[in-house]
């Protein structure tokens, strides 16, 4: 190689060698970004899993400590022998369940008849559900636990999940991703003699798993972490108690059972988390698809 090739060669490589260096450090950086916030995201389980092995003296004690030197785990085994634990688990999970199947079921029916099957009601009642969504719903709280009260559904899981079926949120959200759903797919179930109804069920509901998984995980979050409507409708019984009502009783004006409470806290996280495992990949499909993520 001449003199003059090696003098045209060695800026040309000097320069690759920064652009991957420039590359590699900001690799680096943008690790270092996510780790970071990752971290940020996990230190609420790691107070937790500190708090509920701390002994009483570290948990009121002034000083921080990083991890007890001598963890009790007593507190784990405790909630799980109470009786109220799992009965609690096993009503928040049927109320959250339920509750979040048929705000689904109802509002998809619902939405789909508003935007694809002509009448003269769909508009008046997309109207009605608009103005339903703008109510405080802390303004119906009163009528809905009188109405429930009056049925004799106070403690039982009839008074948590059926005034919460109807959501007009949910009802709202189909409706407009009905509006953008391919017509094309539905005419090619007509022309081979389905109604409305063999469409929505053979066609439609199969192309919005994705949506609909979304809208099931946001509600069976908000199902599971419930509390007033759940503390209300209990009564004092024990037939209507869910896990955050149970969480609860850990804190009263004498006694204050942090460990416990943050125990109980991280056994009740496991059902969540499952259901969130299970449906992560539809969930982030769906919020992409629907923009629900915001931004």
């Amino acid at each position: 190689m001449s003199t003059a090739q090696l003098s045209r060669t060695a800026p040309r490589a000097a320069g690759t060698g920064r652009r991957q260096a420039a590359r590699t450090g900001a690799n680096a950086a943008r690790y270092a970004a996510v780790t970071l916030v990752a971290l940020l995201f996990l230190l609420p389980f790691y107070l937790m899993v500190k708090t509920a092995v701390s002994p009483t003296t570290d948990i009121a004690g002034q000083t921080f400590v990083l991890w007890p030197s001598d963890p009790d785990w007593s507190s784990f085994s405790r909630v799980l022998q109470d009786p109220t634990f799992p009965r609690a688990l096993l009503n928040s999970a049927v109320m959250a369940v339920v509750l979040t199947g048929g705000q689904i079921a109802l509002a998809a029916m619902a939405g789909y008849a508003m935007a694809r099957i002509p009448n003269r009601a769909a508009r008046p009642l997309f109207s009605a559900t608009i103005v339903v969504l703008l109510i405080p719903a802390a303004t119906t709280f009163l009528p809905n636990f009188l109405i429930v009260a009056r049925l004799g559904w106070v403690d039982s899981l009839r008074g948590l999940i059926i005034p919460g079926l109807f959501s007009a949120f949910n009802v709202f959200l189909f409706r407009q991703f009905f509006l953008n759903f391919p017509r094309e797919l539905e005419e090619a179930g007509r022309l081979d003699g389905l109604g409305y109804f063999g469409v929505f069920r053979r066609i439609v509901v199969p192309n919005t798993l994705a949506f609909a998984s979304a809208l099931t995980v946001l509600g069976f979050v908000g199902s599971w972490n419930a509390f007033l409507w759940p503390l209300v409708v209990a009564g004092g019984g024990s037939g209507a108690v869910t896990v955050q009502v149970y969480l609860s009783s850990f804190l009263t004006a004498q006694t204050f059972d942090y460990s416990g409470l943050f125990a109980a806290a991280l056994l009740s996280l496991v059902p969540v988390l499952l259901v969130f495992l299970v449906l992560q990949r539809w969930l982030v499909r769906g919020v992409a698809e629907t923009g629900m993520g915001g931004g």
